[in-house]
């Protein structure tokens, strides 16, 4: 695995932060029923570590409520402009973005927890990062981290293009440095950060028919990587034809009356020890 800073090949596009969005529905039972699981409550301060367009940050708000504090933080301008825009509209008056880098920056006070959603897979050394991100964190306060496999992504029966967009995925992120099965290194990585070893949850979702979402959420990830898979020399646009991915990929499930599974998102949550 590379060591180079890792290249964030979705990009910070109007249509990358919209997708977000739409995949932070979609993943949000999810993280909600991790964070469920780990011990946020009302009243707590949170860091939310790589708040992107802020549908993390917006949840835990929801968990600490008026008498907590979330702090969102994102290395790219344009996520936390659009993050920022967000709280306005919700009216959100426990939510504040900040420029910068968590695992870089100083904070006036520690938090209750430090939090994060598909972060660490970004990292050149995601053990670093958590020992970091950790500093910020009170003694016996929460490191709460939710990562992906994308390996998990597959259809019964089999695909043959379910895979190859899956193929797409794998080899962009691996070749742009990043992660693409970070999931299932948290519980080395925690414990390479010198925290206790995490407690770990499995989630994904399951879905069969013609309904639309799940082919249309890998084949908006093959659209935020695809200027990266070229240039990384992955694919190009003509073998992906993005136009029509979404619908191909939901003719060929249908058509075999088969199901399709999300990539698996890995939950890990530990104790800073006191």
């Amino acid at each position: 695995m590379a060591t180079r800073e890792p290249l964030y090949a979705l990009g910070h596009s109007e249509q990358e932060l919209e997708r977000l969005a739409r995949q932070g529905r979609a993943f949000g039972p999810f993280t909600k029923a991790l964070f469920a699981q780990a011990g946020i409550t009302r009243g707590m301060h949170i860091l939310d570590v790589g708040c992107g367009s802020g549908d993390v940050a917006f949840l835990a708000a929801e968990f600490v409520g008026a008498e907590g504090k979330v702090v969102g933080v994102d290395r790219a301008a344009e996520a936390v402009s659009w993050a920022r825009a967000r709280c306005d509209s919700f009216g959100s008056k426990n939510v504040h973005f900040v420029q910068g880098d968590p695992t870089a920056m100083g904070f006036d006070r520690a938090f209750d927890a430090a939090v994060g959603r598909l972060v660490l897979m970004y990292y050149p050394d995601p053990g670093e990062a958590l020992r970091q991100v950790a500093r910020h964190v009170r003694p016996d306060g929460l490191v709460v981290f939710q990562e992906i496999d994308i390996l998990n992504c597959r259809t019964f029966p089999d695909s043959p293009l379910l895979k190859q967009c899956r193929d797409w995925i794998m080899s962009t992120f691996e070749r742009t440095g990043a992660r693409p099965r970070m999931g299932l290194e948290l519980f080395r990585f925690y414990r390479s950060a010198g925290l206790p070893a995490p407690s770990l949850r499995h989630d994904a979702w399951i879905a069969g028919g013609p309904e639309p979402a799940p082919y249309e959420w890998l084949a908006g990830v093959v659209r935020s990587l695809l200027p990266a898979m070229e240039q990384v020399g992955v694919a190009s646009a003509d073998e992906v034809g993005i136009s029509t991915l979404a619908e191909r990929l939901r003719a060929d499930v249908v058509a075999s009356g088969g199901v399709f599974v999300s990539p698996a998102l890995i939950g890990a949550w530990s104790r800073k020890a006191a």
